[in-house]
């Protein structure tokens, strides 16, 4: 079974803890049977002008180095960039359009994993304990971060197949269940200049909110439209540059649980993933209703 973990600080103090108090939760979801993990994180923010991109290709001595030098020279922007493993994170003053068309014409087999100003997405095949170990989950710092452990059954066990799906910018979705009309909104959605790199339902259901929000939606009524277009049953858990999303379908047949306190706002598939965050005995604990949007954004 599949596992979703969250969690949105409210406390600003307790940015530079956030891997460290999101990591036990993530390993947590192993007893659900995981074959692969992810998780996209907040922070490090870029200004106005700048967008980051979480690049990856399976090798660990790729150079990236040269990769940059060549979007400087080509591009003639200003960048930087750091390695975590066999996944970089660059910086770029430049716009999107650009620096897509420049990787898929001179570095196709670098898979984009995210795009925006704050968002970093790191997944892989294994276990999630492993996946943590692998990209220093623990001194990660930041102000939310989603995960997921996927089992899967729709599709075969891929790092591309595995959780989150980012499909717009500073947008990510993880799921719990499974879509019975994910084919025919795919193809839709394709037609409307979405781009998906998978055959998992779950990316069309990042990809479907990405249209929405392009359209001129709210993130609420991206999700009211959800409501009626995605058949199916599924816990979305949804990560934007100012918050996140929970969100059951009308039915709510998988699980989930929400936590508050003054400083942050947990969720998950099982309680047991929450019993290590500070201050837990005191706080709010609830299930999700089915068809109602909880959503937690700053500035909101």
């Amino acid at each position: 079974m599949c596992g979703i973990v969250g969690l949105y600080l409210k406390n600003p103090a307790l940015e530079s803890q956030l891997g460290a108090l999101f990591e036990p939760m993530l390993i947590a979801m192993t007893d659900r049977g995981p074959d692969s993990a992810g998780f996209a994180i907040y922070g490090d923010e870029v200004g106005e002008g700048w967008i980051k991109l979480t690049l990856r290709h399976p090798a660990y001595d790729y150079d990236w180095a040269a990769l940059a030098a060549g979007i400087k020279s080509n591009l003639g922007v200003e960048l930087e960039w750091f390695q975590n493993a066999n996944v970089a994170v660059f910086k770029v003053a430049s716009d999107e359009t650009s620096l897509r068309a420049y990787l898929a014409e001179m570095a196709p087999q670098v898979l984009i994993l995210s795009v925006g100003q704050s968002i970093e997405i790191l997944k892989e095949v294994g276990l999630p304990e492993q996946i943590a170990a692998k990209f220093n989950l623990k001194a990660m710092k930041g102000s939310h971060i989603i995960g997921h452990t996927r089992m899967a059954t729709e599709s075969a066990v891929t790092m591309e197949g595995s959780h989150p799906f980012s499909t717009g910018m500073d947008l990510c979705l993880v799921h719990n269940g499974s879509l019975s009309n994910h084919n025919r909104l795919r193809d839709n959605l394709k037609r409307e200049g979405i781009k998906f790199e998978t055959e998992n339902d779950s990316e069309v259901a990042a990809g479907y909110l990405t249209w929405r929000l392009r359209e001129g939606d709210s993130l609420k009524e991206a999700l009211e439209h959800a409501l009626q277009d995605l058949d199916g049953f599924f816990t979305f858990t949804i990560g934007t540059r100012d918050g996140f999303a929970v969100m059951r379908d009308p039915i709510a047949c998988k699980p989930a649980v929400l936590a508050e306190t003054d400083d942050y706002v947990a969720m998950a598939s099982e309680y047991q993933a929450l019993t290590t965050l500070p201050g837990i005995e005191n706080a709010k604990v609830w299930e999700p209703e089915p068809a109602t949007f909880y959503i937690w954004e700053r500035g909101a």
